[in-house]
């Protein structure tokens, strides 16, 4: 009886795909809307529409974070911490996450030569590949290795300290707001630290350590509270950055903007994660397939839709017209595709290609085949 319970606390999560392709495709939106800043008629109605739609999707940066903590407490949180077990868990974030960033941060730095944007001068490239800026959706890549490196320390904590385990969610916030206020105050580093993340990471933590009684509660009707905070914190950061920072028509303290975004993050998080979910549970076997095959490539995607994006924004110009809308949706769908088809490719044709794009499966297999085929 206790080992069938074992084997379904231990399940395959099939929610994390969803949530990777959640991730992955606003991710990219948000890259092809920025857009709008350079070309839409300064604080137009259209400007301030896209500048909306590129804000509240943002809740990404949580989503990919929650599932890092998520996938990792789920795993490793009744293991005993023995040296081996670490030196693996060490060995594998070299292979499948630092080795990808280096090869990809030195890729950008070599295209960014080439565009004309910077010097090959071989200090600044150290300097920016230790602080996640050689292009620049890396620093959010570097932010993941910071979270790989501390996280044993916050399995062990939870291991042995009860309340911290319980309420993880909440240290996390308290921890990243406390961090965020110090930081606010002092100026203690600009330096992109991994205490940025800590509320969204713990809180995937938590899900992960109580997974099964999260799986319980994904029809609660607690998810029109959470829906109602997700969407009026998203509504409110989006207006702040707008007014704050674009029209510059308000003035806030830096903690309360952050505390604000905080909230949102963790909140959508959560809320995304109960409507993966349910997605993964209402679905056909066929379509969750599908979602599985496409989101396994979100890390690649991560790292190579700007270059994809910069290619694609040449084939497809856009105007300060009617016709913007059309281009930008044009320029998204590329996008999409061009990453899936580059990672897809390298998958099936590479013998290295998890060096590349992270941890992929033996069988390079294109969005869906047949259970019967050969």
């Amino acid at each position: 009886m206790k080992q069938k319970q074992k084997q379904k606390q231990k399940q395959h999560i099939q929610s994390i795909y969803f949530l990777r392709l959640f991730a992955m495709m606003m991710v990219v939106l948000v890259h092809v809307t920025a857009a709008y800043a350079t070309v839409l008629p300064f604080a137009s109605e259209a400007y301030q529409k896209y500048h909306f739609l590129n804000r509240i999707v943002r809740i990404e940066a949580g989503i990919f974070i929650v599932i890092t903590g998520l996938v990792f407490f789920y795993s490793y949180i009744n293991k005993p911490l023995t040296k081996t077990l670490w030196k693996t868990y060490y060995a594998r974030r070299v292979t499948y996450i630092l080795v990808p960033y280096i090869i990809w941060a030195l890729i950008y730095e070599f295209y960014s030569y080439y565009v004309g944007a910077t010097e090959l001068n071989a200090a600044d490239i150290v300097k920016r590949i230790l602080r996640g800026e050689s292009y620049y959706q890396l620093h959010f890549i570097f932010l993941i290795v910071q979270v790989y490196l501390v996280l044993p320390v916050f399995v062990w904590l939870a291991q042995k300290v009860t309340i911290f385990k319980k309420y993880m969610w909440l240290f996390g916030i308290i921890i990243q707001l406390g961090y965020l206020m110090l930081n606010n105050t002092y100026h203690i580093t600009s330096f992109n630290l991994f205490l940025n993340t800590m509320a969204t990471f713990l809180l995937g933590g938590w899900i992960g350590i109580y997974y099964r009684e999260q799986v319980d509660k994904k029809y609660s009707r607690s998810n029109i509270v959470l829906f109602l905070v997700t969407l009026g914190s998203g509504i409110a950061i989006s207006l702040l950055n707008y007014h704050l920072y674009t029209m510059k028509t308000i003035q806030i303290s830096g903690f309360t903007y952050e505390a604000v975004n905080t909230l949102y993050l963790v909140a959508g998080s959560y809320f995304f994660f109960r409507i993966a979910e349910i997605l993964a549970e209402k679905l056909s076997v066929k379509s969750v397939t599908i979602v599985k095959n496409i989101a396994m490539y979100s890390f690649g995607f991560y790292l190579i839709h700007p270059m994809v994006l910069n290619f694609v924004a040449k084939a497809v110009p856009i105007q300060g017209n009617y016709m913007f809308h059309f281009e930008i949706l044009a320029r998204y769908i590329l996008t999409l595709a061009g990453c899936y088809l580059i990672i897809w490719g390298c998958h099936r044709l590479l013998p290295f290609a998890s060096f590349l794009f992270g941890k992929l499966p033996k069988e390079a297999v294109f969005i869906y085949r047949r259970p019967d085929h050969k």
